[in-house]
């Protein structure tokens, strides 16, 4: 299974990954999904927001309290082979495992691949997830545009979905009684083969506009110009700086410069600034301390600055009762918080939810260094095994 997905959307001079929510590269995923769930029998469910689920069902027919596991399969761009798609292998191979060894589920077992949970195409991470659970709303996603100008609504529309049945699905949600979600770990606080995930940092992204005056690069002399770039780049000192003192990380990852060309005066400038922190307060302080110096920085270049919060998920603290039994049922792993954001996170508000980590030798993710040792892959697909074993047995 492993071996299938690595070519899908790999850019053979980097290494790293571009499988964008609905692009060619990830509607593959998607069919590798749906053919390693038919090949197990496995009944496909597609819901209004793009998610797949594959359910294994019990032999009586049951179709509640089920017990959900799986991940994403989209990436950043250039981002790592690991990120999503090992949470998704490792719970087809666990399904495998618990068949080998003749388990009968009293609970349904599913297997999810949920929709866009990077944010890498319409710029709100786990929208599939966020739309299902109603922590967004359907209005608001319909009207998301992708780089090329493109809509939400209408990429959904071309893939053959409804954008107007988006929004949450209570009868699903009502049948998921549980959601364990393995991922790679991200960072290197896990010395270990398979730990369990306590709580998941504040986070969000936010979206700054700088508008100035587009000119002549040679002809406009410099205290006649309304440029951009100059109070972005504050901007960007300022959010490393902000980050420093409130104990939090900042982020600028992504900039669109308009027209874009070398010798022209930049028109408008719109960075993307992802935050996070240990705590709400210092990740808010951290974004309005950004915002304050980038006005600062602007009024002498009759730039104006526009600020808008284009996602936030406050502390999620994973349910202690489903940590500590998964914990049990492991014997005993080590439990740490993570500053990556997952649908589990966004799920967390409406059923019981938790996470096991696989241990990441380089401690980089989201760039083609991002790796697992496979012993340790094969580690992570026992423990899962091991936790669904003992959530489905009834």
């Amino acid at each position: 299974m492993w071996a299938a997905l690595l070519p899908v959307g790999r850019d053979d001079s980097t290494g790293g990954y571009h499988r964008f929510a609905w692009t060619p590269p990830e509607l593959e995923c998607r069919a590798w999904f749906l053919d390693e769930a038919r090949r197990r029998d496995l009944t496909v469910e597609h819901d209004p927001n793009g998610n797949m689920f594959a359910w294994w069902y019990p032999e009586d027919g049951t179709r509640d309290d089920a017990v959900l596991t799986g991940s994403h399969l989209d990436s950043v761009p250039g981002g790592g082979a690991f990120d999503g798609p090992l949470g998704v292998v490792s719970a087809f191979a666990a399904v495998d495992r618990l068949r080998e060894r003749g388990f009968a589920p009293a609970r349904p077992i599913g297997i999810a691949a949920f929709a866009e949970e990077e944010g890498a195409r319409f710029g709100v991470a786990c929208l599939g997830s966020r739309l299902l659970s109603g922590a967004i709303d359907p209005a608001r996603a319909r009207g998301l545009t992708d780089a090329d100008g493109r809509t939400f609504a209408e990429v959904m529309h071309n893939a053959g979905l409804d954008p107007e049945a988006i929004g949450p699905d209570e009868g699903l949600l009502g049948r998921i009684g549980r959601y364990v979600e393995l991922h790679v770990e991200q960072g290197r606080a896990l010395q270990e083969p398979v730990g369990v995930a306590s709580a998941i940092v504040p986070h969000g992204r936010w979206r700054f506009d700088f508008t100035g005056e587009g000119n002549h690069a040679g002809t406009t002399l410099l205290g006649d110009r309304r440029d951009p770039m100059l109070p972005f780049a504050a901007m960007v000192l300022a959010a490393r700086e902000a980050a420093e003192r409130n104990g939090a990380v900042a982020t600028v990852g992504k900039v669109r410069v308009v027209p874009g060309g070398v010798n022209a005066i930049a028109s408008s400038v719109s960075a993307w600034l992802d935050a996070r922190g240990p705590a709400d307060d210092a990740v808010r302080r951290t974004v309005a301390e950004t915002d304050e110096a980038a006005r600062v920085a602007a009024r002498p270049h009759r730039v104006s600055v526009d600020l808008a919060e284009e996602s936030y998920t406050e502390i999620v603290d994973f349910n202690l009762a489903l940590r500590d039994r998964i914990g049990k049922a492991l014997g005993g792993v080590p439990v740490l918080p993570t500053g990556a954001g997952h649908d589990a996170g966004i799920l967390s508000s409406r059923v019981p939810t938790a996470m096991l980590f696989v241990r990441n030798p380089s401690g980089v993710s989201h760039a083609p260094a991002e790796s697992a040792e496979p012993a340790d892959c094969l580690a992570g697909v026992e423990a899962l095994t091991a936790v669904l074993d003992d959530l489905a047995r009834g």
